[in-house]
């Protein structure tokens, strides 16, 4: 989990309050589209929108509703900051170790709201899981478990 807040790079610090406060609901959304927000993943959105601004969560209401967050997501205009949500909604999807369908589909959906190819969402999400593979053989070489 900390890992994960460690690389959160500073892409957000070109964007505009209303792209910082779609990208942290669009994120909100997909920690409870399975219908259970774990802990980790509040905690890992909490500190990130900190990080960039937004003081509390509560200042991102509105991320309940799929149809409101997909029309949102669509001021996104840079594609840099779209790879970056798509990204970051990969991470948090695994912060819980399980990838559910649910999550699945609806990254797709904000993937294609940002018009990005389902095949660069699948490359991302690979690298993702190829990055939390090498962050747990790292803890078996180094013998951190």
């Amino acid at each position: 989990m900390s890992d994960l807040i460690n690389i959160l790079p500073s892409y957000l610090e070109g964007a505009t309050d209303a792209e910082k406060i779609v990208f942290f609901q669009t994120l909100l959304h997909l920690a409870g589209v399975d219908g259970a927000t774990e802990d980790a993943e509040v905690e890992f959105i909490s500190k990130a929108a900190q990080k960039h601004g937004i003081k509390s969560l509560s200042a991102l209401k509105g991320y309940d509703n799929e149809a409101t967050v997909l029309d949102k997501v669509k001021i996104i205009k840079d594609r840099h900051l779209a790879l970056e949500l798509i990204r970051e909604m990969c991470m948090l999807s695994h912060v819980d170790n399980v990838l559910s369908d649910e999550e699945t589909l609806f990254i797709g959906k904000v993937g294609i709201a940002l018009g990005i190819e389902i095949e660069k969402i699948e490359q991302i999400s690979n690298w993702i899981i190829d990055r939390i593979i090498w962050l747990e053989q790292a803890k078996l070489i180094f013998e951190e478990v």
